[in-house]
């Protein structure tokens, strides 16, 4: 694949190996709040999700939540990630390539701005983005909707179509097809036909594929 201006990355399951960590918070607390949720369990149901659209989820199965619950479970996650957070397999590497290129990057959270900011804090990986960098928080909508990844593609300058975005989630990859992007599919832990079904435009299991995918590595050569 080639002719991409921009690369729009997620950040989650695609940068931070942080998913699963976000799974055993909130199977935690939801299993104390009387909805017993293991932590795969979680992720099945919550997978590429806001917080915002989280809740009315977890109100509908339980029949109450306090008023605070996302602001308790931002902190409880944030707290985690600044703890813990391992970057994915290859991340590292992959972003001091993309460095070398002359494509703009870009990096596109389903997160809150406080969460996002302690998984970069903790990978060191926000230098790679500078100011390029959106939380669910700075648009109206968070993906499905469109919204994040259009932002993301006007601060690279370059227009949606002209853009590789980066995801693992369905719901994340919906967010990018409906913007216009061409997405390409991390299928590392996601089954790839959940991504095929949602349009994505390519799909790759290890990061080290991805400079091809863009190709950069016809470049090189």
């Amino acid at each position: 694949m080639r002719g991409f201006k921009a690369v729009l990355f997620d950040c989650d399951g695609v940068l931070a190996d942080s998913e699963h960590l976000v799974d055993r918070v909130l199977a935690e607390d939801l299993t104390a709040r009387g909805w017993a949720l293991t932590p795969e369990e979680s992720g099945a149901v919550f997978l590429g999700m806001a917080l915002p659209d989280m809740a009315p989820v977890v109100k509908a199965k339980l029949g109450h939540l306090p008023p605070d619950w996302t602001e308790q479970l931002k902190r409880k996650v944030t707290e985690t990630m600044a703890r813990e957070v391992p970057p994915v397999p290859g991340a590292e590497a992959l972003l001091q390539r993309l460095r070398r290129s002359p494509l703009p990057l870009a990096l596109a959270s389903n997160s809150s701005r406080l969460e996002l900011s302690a998984k970069l804090g903790r990978l060191g990986f926000a230098p790679y983005f500078g100011d390029r960098i959106f939380s669910f928080e700075d648009v109206a909508r968070p993906k499905p909707h469109p919204d994040i990844y259009l932002a993301a593609a006007a601060a690279c300058g370059a227009a949606p179509g002209d853009c590789a975005v980066v995801e693992d989630s369905p719901t994340g990859a919906r967010a990018g097809v409906a913007a216009g992007c061409r997405v390409l599919g991390f299928c590392r832990r996601t089954e790839p036909e959940a991504l095929r079904a949602v349009g994505v435009s390519a799909l790759f299991g290890d990061l080290s594929e991805l400079p091809g995918l863009l190709g950069l590595d016809e470049e090189a050569a």
